[in-house]
């Protein structure tokens, strides 16, 4: 295996590697209900991923490099290949179309920044809050 292919190809088998990361899984759609009503006391982000491309598994790292913990954020990771119905959920309720990967900030229940890709930027949390 090349080293291209170690940073660009994704099996579809890799799941996300449990490390001491504030991540708290999306699995369910109630969650997203959830999500929203703890935006009014702090900001959500939404961290859809999918684990089949090289280039998400990119913006993850990158962004899990960047990101500096605050008490006022909390962080869901959407598997979506796990759960796709979730993502499906995610885009319909939050009115944002889906992408992946994709990056959603929620504040008092309204979407207030998304980003996809290479625009995804663990600092816009800080801007943010």
């Amino acid at each position: 295996m090349g080293l291209l292919d170690k940073l660009f190809k994704g099996d579809g088998d890799e799941t996300k590697e449990k490390s001491s990361f504030p991540w708290t899984d999306l699995t369910d759609k109630d969650q997203i209900t959830i999500a929203k009503e703890e935006s009014k006391e702090k900001l959500i982000g939404i961290f859809k991923h999918s684990t089949r491309c090289g280039i998400s598994k990119m913006v993850l790292r990158n962004f899990e490099k960047q990101y500096e913990e605050e008490e006022n954020v909390k962080l869901y990771f959407l598997d979506l290949v796990k759960h796709r119905e979730v993502s499906n959920a995610v885009a319909n309720e939050l009115s944002v179309q889906h992408e992946s990967p994709q990056f959603i900030v929620l504040s008092d229940e309204k979407v207030v920044h998304h980003a996809s890709h290479q625009d995804i930027d663990a600092e816009k949390l800080k801007e943010l809050s």
